[in-house]
């Protein structure tokens, strides 16, 4: 019986997986386009074109586990998803590896209530409608027995990386004292989602065989204003809180005409510009898990955007990714 854990993606998420699977003494792979990951004695990196299944039989003929951790350039998600989607359906039917796929809250489109499993996935944008049939064609396979599948849905990350709205690109700033600017509202209250969680509940579903069927929401803190965030994690960095304001829609509505990023993260605005609540009672039920303390989160985050010494000149808003 195989003992393989198959990781594709090397991302904020991916990596976190990774390690905290080899920690646990099981044998992963780690698969990327690059053959990026983490060092770790139990982890072989390998790089392959993950769209291609045979390629990833011949790297793992059979695994315990194939976790969905990739993650394509936002505004190709249209394009690249579909075949990538197809290749892991593949692979976890003709092995009987249990596909673990790392997802969002797109699917649901715009809401008016704190978003839970149960609300059915109709977004109508191009983003929402690839992620929802996704989890639509995995969940008909599942029930159909031809595969066993599962999806852990998060919320917007924060980190200290690209993939977090506060990451690359607001912290340098709070940490050079200077002024930040965000898009949409400044004080709505919005979940957050720490990527460590992420990573703590795929591994928990994939080895739990009732958690398999069904979608789950990432343990999180609770919700706080994009204000509150950038004051917190000023706070925590022991500087002076910077002035913040948001990026009017004006600007924003002329990058997206030359920036495909910020043209397709128009479709997402509402995240930004209404509560966006995350009901995520059902895996602290069933699981028993708790998010990190946020006093944690905002140390790590902090002391990891420290260490990266990236130069903040070279991030603007036009690169920032959505995790939500």
């Amino acid at each position: 019986m195989s003992r393989i854990h198959l990781v594709v993606g090397a991302g904020v998420v991916g990596s976190a997986l990774a390690q905290l699977l080899a920690e646990d003494g099981k044998e992963v792979v780690i698969v990327t386009r690059s053959g990026v990951g983490p060092n770790h004695k139990n982890i072989k990196r390998v790089a392959s074109d993950v769209c291609d299944c045979e390629k990833l039989l011949e790297i793992a003929p059979s695994a315990v586990a194939i976790y969905n951790c990739a993650n394509p350039p936002y505004h190709r998600w249209a394009q690249e998803w579909p075949p990538m989607a197809s290749s892991f359906l593949t692979y976890a039917e003709k092995t009987g590896a249990v596909l673990v796929t790392c997802s969002n809250l797109y699917g649901y489109g715009p809401v008016d209530v704190a978003m839970s499993e149960s609300l059915p996935l109709i977004a109508s944008g191009v983003n929402g409608k690839v992620r929802a049939q996704m989890w639509l064609d995995a969940k008909t396979l599942h029930d159909a027995g031809r595969i066993k599948a599962t999806e852990v849905r998060g919320s917007d990350y924060i980190c200290a990386g690209e993939q977090s709205r506060v990451g690359s690109r607001v912290i340098p700033k709070i940490l050079a004292g200077k002024s930040v600017q965000v898009l949409g509202d400044i004080d709505i209250k919005h979940t957050w989602t720490y990527p460590l969680d992420v990573a703590r509940l795929m591994k928990i579903v994939a080895e739990n065989s009732n958690a398999w069927g069904k979608a789950w929401h990432v343990p999180s803190n609770e919700p706080k204003t994009q204000r509150e965030v950038i004051t917190e994690l000023a706070t925590e960095a022991r500087v002076k809180t910077p002035k913040i304001s948001s990026v009017p829609n004006v600007i924003w509505n002329v990058l997206a005409i030359f920036n495909p990023l910020m043209r397709a993260l128009k479709e997402t605005a509402y995240q930004m510009e209404r509560s966006y609540i995350l009901d995520e009672s059902a895996a602290r039920k069933t699981f028993g898990m708790q998010p990190t303390s946020w006093s944690q989160i905002l140390k790590e985050v902090v002391a990891d955007r420290k260490s990266t010494r990236l130069n903040s000149s070279h991030t603007d808003i036009s690169r920032m990714p959505s995790s939500a």
